[in-house]
């Protein structure tokens, strides 16, 4: 599936989730489907989430991006905002997916950044927006999660 990088952290969040025994970047991951997909989450903070994921392995029958994939690439960015943002002792769960589409991306890689649009107690909504190599806007997505209390001991498996 590819080469795995290291997602960056700032020390602010490795000390709060310190003591949890998590592999974070594998935590803060898209999971098995990422994994297929070939999504990396490169840059992880409440503020600024980064992720690149490959076009190809990712399109459609015409050889376009497919739309999903972006999907895939902005909830998992915004999760990822969401769950740093609510801390151990919150779990993030989408609620709303908005993606529009702007062009078509026949090869490369196309990058996501998601930052915040709004922080609450009980919500966090993140704006995404997807790239391809020439900086050229593909896809602006806006994911809402709901932050729920969750013991930390469910974290331990």
């Amino acid at each position: 599936m590819g080469e795995r990088s290291t997602t960056k952290f700032p020390q602010e969040i490795l000390d709060q989730w310190a003591g949890l025994g998590l592999d974070l970047p594998s935590f803060f991951s898209a999971g098995h489907l990422g994994e297929r997909m070939s999504v990396q989450v490169t840059e992880a903070a409440p503020e600024r989430i980064v992720g690149t994921m490959p076009v190809e392995g990712n399109t459609q029958p015409y050889g376009l991006l497919h739309g999903g994939a972006s999907a895939v690439l902005a909830e998992t960015l915004g999760s990822v905002g969401a769950m740093l943002h609510g801390g151990p002792t919150k779990l993030a769960v989408g609620v709303d997916l908005n993606c529009t589409h702007h062009r078509g991306v026949r090869s490369g890689l196309v990058t996501g950044v998601a930052t915040p649009v709004h922080r609450g107690r009980s919500t966090a909504t993140y704006e995404i927006v997807i790239t391809d190599e020439q900086d050229k806007r593909v896809c602006t997505a806006r994911l809402t999660c709901m932050l729920r209390e969750v013991d930390t001991d469910a974290y331990r498996g």
